[in-house]
């Protein structure tokens, strides 16, 4: 079974969720079957497009898109938080699956880990 790393923390003004990102990366790469779930503010992730020079910061988007290369098996994002934060799903990144953040979800993982 899968490790699920929870990430709940939105994509700028903090760190707490590019440490996750970067645990599940070192997970993935000593194939320890890795999982991301993002929940919450941390869905704004996944969209497409992201501006970031008024902010001075590097976009997520490459961060993410190197989940792949490194064996994340899956990125899931809840599907509550994405209607919350007003993210439609062609405004998601290809490889996110929409899912409902639950018990039975959890349940499918060995571990789950808040990472931010």
């Amino acid at each position: 079974m899968a490790m699920l790393i929870i990430i709940d923390q939105p994509p700028y003004g903090g760190w707490t969720g590019r440490e996750a990102l970067d645990m599940a990366f070192s997970l993935a790469a000593f194939d320890q079957p890795v999982s991301l779930l993002f929940i919450g503010a941390g869905v704004n992730w996944l969209r497409t497009g992201q501006n970031t020079s008024g902010i001075e910061q590097k976009s997520v988007e490459k961060n993410l898109a190197a989940a792949p290369v490194f064996g994340i098996e899956d990125i899931l994002a809840d599907r509550i938080s994405c209607e919350r934060y007003g993210i439609a799903p062609p405004e998601l990144a290809d490889s996110v699956v929409l899912t409902d953040a639950n018990a039975e979800l959890l349940a499918q993982y060995s571990q789950a880990a808040f990472g931010g």
